[in-house]
């Protein structure tokens, strides 16, 4: 039985989401946005999640997502078009694999890079169901 890539899965289906590529471009990237990467861009990692031995093919990980750009508001207009391309979808086919179900945990958080100057982000994160089998 495969296990899902889910990191895969999900660059996969969001460089297909036109609302958010015509924001960012190709610049969706898993786990961290590369040095001196031009915003705006939409990072992601898996961070942990769920799964059950019953049902290897079917994991639900808990999923990081940072919504890049040199100021607040075009940070939140990439989070809105991330938003509105995951919360509540299901059964998007995949390649090999489906997409069952992705929820926000959290809402968008603003947040001001410390290290980086004028790199501005949204904080947010979904729980994501994939069917792997």
């Amino acid at each position: 039985m495969a296990i899902a890539d889910t990191n895969s899965v999900l660059r996969e289906y969001l460089a297909t989401c036109t609302t958010l590529t015509d924001l960012v471009g190709a610049g969706i990237y898993c786990p961290r946005l590369p040095e001196n990467h031009t915003l705006p861009a939409v990072s992601f990692f898996t961070r942990g999640g769920t799964s059950t031995p019953y049902i290897p093919g079917i994991p639900e990980p808990s999923v990081q997502f940072d919504c890049w750009a040199a100021n607040f508001i075009d940070a939140r207009e990439v989070y809105r078009a991330l938003y509105d391309n995951l919360q509540g979808i299901q059964n998007i086919t995949v390649g090999s694999y489906q997409i069952m179900s992705a929820i926000e945990e959290v809402q968008g958080q603003d947040l001001v890079d410390e290290l980086v100057p004028n790199y501005f982000r949204v904080l947010t994160f979904f729980r994501i169901m994939v069917r792997a089998e």
